[in-house]
């Protein structure tokens, strides 16, 4: 297994834990240990999350304005001059 594919596997698991915690606390708002535990995953999903970009580049497509494929035209708009 390469790195890549090591820091995503890790990536991934801290992320399912942190929705599992997630959805636990939706039942159980008053657990103060589980609402603890799901911070520090909160973080280590971040800082995982900044390595692995900071190492492979970003995880999803930008968006907002500096994302230039929403940018017009799209390919359909542009009309052909055959």
């Amino acid at each position: 297994m390469t790195r890549k594919q090591r820091m995503l596997r890790e990536l991934s698991a801290a992320q399912f834990a942190k929705w599992e915690l997630h959805l636990y606390l939706d039942t159980h708002p008053s657990d103060m240990r589980a609402a603890a535990l799901f911070a520090e995953y909160e973080k280590k999903c971040e800082a995982m999350r900044a390595a692995y970009e900071e190492e492979f580049g970003p995880l999803t497509a930008p968006t907002g304005e500096g994302a230039e494929w929403l940018k017009n035209p799209w390919p359909w708009d542009i009309e052909r001059c055959d």
